[in-house]
């Protein structure tokens, strides 16, 4: 029992103790994770496993969505806020036909937006030193 509290309490140290962009980070990580989770159990015919991990996907994009301020930077921003409308529609076709292939076409720009804020984190992380 000690180890799963231990491990539950470093997850929630993590989050709380988190900067927003660490905070993004672990979101698009959960978008790839539960978009892998919810193809998965397409193939696997557990519908309601499916929905959920799917679901769970596209409500980090809703919040990704949410919190962009595009008017920061119009142009890029409005390009980001088209590939987050295209992921969530994705998504939610992947789910009303509960088909792989969708996903399998989804689940690469969902890794690529991942990657990309990675790297956008590592820039600025290099910029402050």
């Amino acid at each position: 029992m000690y180890p799963t509290n231990a491990y539950n309490s470093y997850k929630t140290n993590s989050i709380n103790y988190a900067s927003k962009d660490q905070l993004l980070l672990m979101l698009v990580d959960g978008a790839v994770k539960y978009a892998k989770i919810g193809r998965k159990a397409i193939e696997d015919k557990d519908v309601n496993k499916a929905h959920q991990n799917i679901i769970r996907t596209e409500d980090i994009f809703y919040e990704l969505m949410a919190t962009l301020d595009i008017s920061k930077a119009p142009d890029w921003g409005q390009n980001l806020m088209n590939v987050y409308r295209f992921i969530i529609d994705k998504l939610i076709q992947a789910n009303m036909k509960k088909d792989t292939n969708i996903m399998d076409e989804v689940i690469p720009i969902i890794e690529n937006v991942r990657d990309t804020w990675n790297e956008a984190y590592k820039m600025s992380v290099g910029m402050k030193k």
